[in-house]
């Protein structure tokens, strides 16, 4: 059985591989300077997912006093359905929570069903709609807005132990 992907911190050095895996996750790629604006700005943070098999995925977060937003979630696709989304989203979190947040924000493609399952699996509610927000091709397709409220750090620290 493989081993679960490593989720690291990312930072300037990775903005390329960032790039690249956005290019390979989304129809339309946000380029280097893009990732480089968001990570240098305050607030902005972002993980990789690295498996055997090499980048597996990717969060870019950015946190504003004590809310976050889940700027982008890629998993690429041969690595897909098999726990790499759900463990960037919950470093995420973490991350955020020590950085302050009280909540956590996003925007997902409605017809994405399967990233709205893994939302819903971690206690995301929607409270909002982008009508046409996603173009897909000549279509568009809304936005839903979800949150999460995230515990105080030291409720979250405290409930994993020393």
């Amino acid at each position: 059985m493989a081993e679960p992907a490593r989720i690291v911190p990312a930072g300037s050095l990775d903005l390329e591989v960032l790039a690249r895996l956005h290019g390979q996750a989304f129809d339309e790629a946000w380029d280097a300077e893009t990732f480089a604006r968001i990570l240098a700005a305050p607030g902005g943070f972002a993980f990789l997912a690295r498996d055997e098999a090499g980048w597996a995925g990717f969060a870019l977060c950015r946190t504003a006093a004590d809310e976050c937003e889940l700027l982008s979630l890629g998993v690429m696709p041969g690595r897909r359905r098999r726990g790499v989304g759900r463990r960037l989203v919950e470093r995420a979190l973490d991350a955020a929570r020590i950085r302050g947040a009280r909540t956590l924000y996003l925007e997902v493609a409605e017809d994405n069903l399967a990233a709205r399952t893994l939302y819903d699996g971690l206690g995301f509610l929607p409270v909002g709609r982008r009508r046409g927000y996603y173009a897909r091709g000549p279509l568009r397709v809304d936005a839903i807005t979800l949150r999460v409220d995230l515990p105080a750090v030291a409720q979250a620290q405290g409930a994993r132990g020393p």
